[in-house]
């Protein structure tokens, strides 16, 4: 059995094609079909069903690609881990960020890459929690930034980040006469501009309306905070999003932003990493370099 027939065999499962797996692993579409026919021939089992076109896993594919998932994820973690002995972390680490964490994420990979200069680090935003933690369980993502509840962690180490708090942020004319908290009723009263429903930004809010008896129609929805706040920044709209937004990015000239009355609104964000052991060695100093950042901010 050679890693390179493990390397196909997980990239058709991953990419349910022949020809865009041998695209992504660099071979012609005969050399991957044949690579994968000679691990099929060892192991004594069918891993693909094959018609005109690829058609699935087998049931035996399906478990086994599990197996070449880890087996790869540790052939390249001990690769880095002797690398590391010798000069020093090098390799890609490869994060996912929830768009809610896209503007914080800077917190961890600046200084992991001050600490790391020979490592470089991919960072992919836009994703779900639940996307997230199926792909670092796959060994795809060795790390990533993600709401914990409500999803099941299990088989993955949580390394506390921060909690967020959602804020209310509108044009100043829009907040004529207000202090510096507003009720979410008189909030409802402004034009919104809000995340798309099932995104967990937005069940947030939608939780805490539903707690005082109360809904939201908006005359505006997004899957981007950015487009959220460039909306604000006309001085029109309004909006509710995480306090950390406004910590990296200053609300622009003439937006104000208020804390929503009651019990604040809050969500925990944290890193997430494949718990099987001794795991990537990246991984590892990214959690090192979290806990480092936790702890110098003190009690």
């Amino acid at each position: 059995m050679l890693f390179r027939q493990l390397e196909y065999f997980v990239a058709l499962a991953r990419e349910r094609h022949f020809a865009r797996a041998a695209s992504a692993c660099h071979v012609s579409q005969p050399a991957l079909s044949e690579a994968i026919r000679k691990l099929e021939r060892e192991l004594k089992v069918p891993l693909v069903r094959r018609g005109q076109n690829f058609e699935s896993l087998t049931p035996e594919g399906e478990r086994l690609v599990l197996w070449a998932r880890r087996i790869l994820a540790d052939h390249d973690a001990l690769k880095q881990e002797v690398v590391a002995l010798q000069t020093g972390l090098t390799g890609e680490l490869r994060l996912g960020v929830i768009p809610a964490a896209s503007s914080t994420v800077a917190r961890i990979t600046d200084p992991f890459c001050a600490d790391h200069p020979l490592v470089r680090v991919q960072v992919e935003t836009s994703l779900r929690s639940a996307d997230i933690t199926a792909r670092v369980r796959r060994f795809e993502l060795d790390a990533g930034v993600i709401y914990p509840d409500p999803q099941d962690t299990e088989g993955l180490t949580i390394t506390e980040l921060y909690e967020e708090r959602q804020v209310l942020l509108a044009g100043g004319d829009l907040l004529a006469g207000r202090t510096d908290s507003i009720g979410w009723s008189d909030a409802l009263e402004l034009p919104m501009c809000l995340l798309t429903p099932g995104m967990r930004g937005r069940r947030l809010i939608d939780e805490a309306l539903a707690d005082r008896g109360l809904a939201v129609i908006p005359r505006l929805e997004s899957d981007s905070v950015v487009v959220l706040l460039t909306h604000v920044a006309t001085g029109r709209w309004a909006t509710v999003v995480p306090q950390t937004w406004l910590d990296a990015l200053p609300p622009p000239a003439g937006v104000r932003a208020l804390t929503l009355d009651g019990p604040p609104v809050t969500a925990r964000v944290v890193l997430v990493t494949n718990a099987a052991q001794p795991g990537s060695v990246l991984a590892r100093a990214l959690i090192q370099t979290a806990k480092d950042m936790s702890s110098s901010k003190g009690p």
